[in-house]
């Protein structure tokens, strides 16, 4: 397997937010295939022990015989760890269970958050031609996310238009900025994009308000709506861009995956 026109060093993004149930999951799966759609070759990384961006785009546990505990905890060939999803031009690396003992082995390795960084930057990496990686990571600020922010040039931040949606977003500012002073100092925050958003909610409005009037510009413009489809996709095993195109959750991805790659037009004209 191989990329396209051997084109070197993707950008790398952490899709973090410590609390649960935000649409972190979603949100990778479902950019990533917007962006696949327009022809960007794009590889996800589960670091979720859950393992649900694997299930959600298909790779059945018989299928997972090198995973993201491999590609940071021993010396597996790229070729035999990447995987092809149904989707065209994304692949995955995927994750099992077995990665919630990752933080006890890594433990001990003094260079231990630098482990997800090293992997990427295998000069086998560079033959497959990635325009973007994306990371899920776990909804927790452990070793498996600090990992994943030392690996990436930016974060990207879910976040719920629900109430009490900015509490924890301060906690996860300080691990970034603690990460950026200490092992990453190109570290930035990609943006936050608002999910489960509701226009007929007041607090959905509210919360919209609220994260703008706080974070300012880094709130993308583009809202993902609370959608059946969005919510039904992953029982499929499909991106929700696979399972109901016309619905309006692609469309948001979309609108979400556009917006993106005008703010990293710098980044793809290398």
């Amino acid at each position: 397997m191989s990329g396209q026109g051997g084109k070197k060093d993707p950008k790398i993004i952490a899709v973090a937010n410590q609390k649960g149930g935000v649409g972190k999951t979603t949100t990778t799966i479902n950019l990533a295939a917007a962006l696949a759609e327009i022809g960007k070759l794009i590889l996800i990384i589960d670091l979720d022990p859950q393992g649900n961006s694997s299930t959600g785009l298909g790779i059945q546990n018989d299928r997972r015989k090198f995973t993201t505990f491999e590609l940071l905890l021993e010396d597996v060939d790229l070729d035999s760890i990447i995987l092809e999803t149904d989707v065209e031009n994304l692949f995955i690396v995927p994750a099992t269970v077995d990665l919630s003992s990752a933080d006890i082995e890594l433990y001990t390795d003094e260079q231990r958050v630098f482990k997800l960084r090293e992997a990427l930057n295998k000069p086998s990496m560079n033959k497959f031609g990635f325009d973007f990686i994306l990371i899920d990571c776990p909804p927790s600020l452990n070793l498996l996310t600090i990992n994943a922010m030392v690996a990436s040039n930016s974060v990207l931040i879910p976040l719920q238009s629900e109430f009490f949606a900015l509490e924890g977003l301060s906690q996860l500012m300080l691990t970034i900025r603690e990460v950026r002073a200490t092992a990453n100092e190109d570290l930035r925050i990609e943006g936050v994009v608002l999910t489960m958003f509701d226009s007929r909610n007041n607090l959905s409005v509210l919360i919209e308000e609220d994260a703008r009037e706080n974070l300012g510009e880094l709130v993308f413009k583009s809202k993902i709506p609370r959608n059946v489809r969005v919510s039904e996709a992953p029982s499929h095993s499909k991106p929700v861009l696979s399972y109901d195109p016309t619905s309006k959750g692609a469309q948001a991805y979309r609108d979400l995956a556009c917006e993106f790659l005008k703010n990293n037009q710098s980044a793809l004209s290398k």
